[in-house]
């Protein structure tokens, strides 16, 4: 993607291939350049574990609540947990609800096409960084989130989304000064982001493919871990309105356990499971694809056009 000097009626932006990028790029990318913050100060445990938590708890809060609530329903909420668990995503600086999930359902409408916002067929910085820094990706389709956008208070969540980080950032500083905030808001909120980029630019790269999900999907077990469950993403482009993520007891799936433990105490409930075909099916791709190993075969999973067609199809070389 190479990008060319727009004409002179655009003042300081760039056109792409796929979109055109300006002034609004300069609060992100000062975002990300905050992580220099870091040499401005020491090293502490103190600073380190605030850092962690602030990541974990917002990292939840993206993967449980944007995108298997609000883009998947794959659980539900009472509308004051609603509100309150948006309102939680929101510090994590990644826009609004609405925008988030209307953006992430286009994703599965269009997956690898060329229609879809951030496939990395277009690049990896396309699909990291560059696909929401555009011009073009300020607004989304209301039509794909009409069961949201009903609700007036995650409406105003979504177009003041900027406010609640920027408190979160100056609360830590008020109350624990500059350390803790380089530590607990700068450093914390670059993790988190760039572990959420990697879905898009990563894992539709590296990994395995379980099942035929007709793009590029995959599963890792090393983002599985990262992203609290995110990383075994073949699984969840496969069969999108599960609560989990991990299909089986040995993928790890942090997000599902709290979502889990969120539904003993009535925080969340009706969670829908995955069918005992769809683990069925993965169970019979996996021996196959260890039988394709043992006998020096490559192995991909192939659609089931009907239930006498074979799950899978191994094809000679390495």
């Amino acid at each position: 993607m190479t990008p060319t000097v727009a004409s002179s009626t655009s003042f300081f932006k760039l056109r792409t291939a796929r979109g055109t990028l300006g002034l609004k790029t300069a609060p992100f990318i000062l975002m990300q350049l905050s992580v220099l913050f870091v040499f401005t100060t020491h090293f502490s445990w103190g600073g380190l574990a605030l850092c962690l938590g602030l990541w974990f708890v917002r990292q939840f809060a993206v993967t449980g609540v944007y995108h298997r609530y609000f883009s998947h329903k794959s659980y539900k909420m009472g509308r004051v947990t609603q509100f309150f668990m948006a309102l939680l995503a929101v510090t994590a600086a990644q826009k609004g609800p609405l925008w988030w999930a209307a953006n992430h359902r286009h994703h599965h409408g269009y997956s690898d096409k060329d229609e879809d916002f951030h496939s990395p067929r277009h690049g990896f910085w396309h699909s990291h960084w560059l696909w929401f820094l555009y011009d073009e990706s300020g607004d989304y389709d209301e039509k794909k989130i009409v069961d949201f956008a009903k609700y007036p208070e995650l409406r105003l969540l979504d177009k003041f989304w900027y406010v609640p980080p920027t408190i979160l950032g100056v609360g830590i500083f008020l109350v624990a000064g500059w350390h803790y905030v380089v530590w607990g808001f700068f450093v914390s909120t670059f993790i988190l982001a760039n572990l959420t980029y990697s879905i898009n630019s990563i894992t539709h790269v590296i990994g395995n493919q379980r099942y035929f999900s007709n793009d590029d999907s995959r599963n890792h077990w090393l983002f599985g871990l990262l992203l609290l469950g995110e990383g075994w993403h073949n699984n969840h482009h496969h069969y999108q309105q599960a609560s989990r993520c991990g299909f089986y007891w040995w993928e790890v799936d942090i997000t599902y356990y709290i979502i889990k433990l969120m539904s003993f105490v009535g925080l969340t409930y009706d969670l829908k499971p995955v069918p005992e075909a769809v683990l069925a099916e993965g169970r019979e791709n996996d021996r196959a694809r260890r039988a394709a190993r043992r006998a020096g075969a490559r192995w991909q999973p192939a659609p089931r056009a009907n239930p006498r067609r074979p799950l899978s199809q191994a094809t000679a070389g390495a």
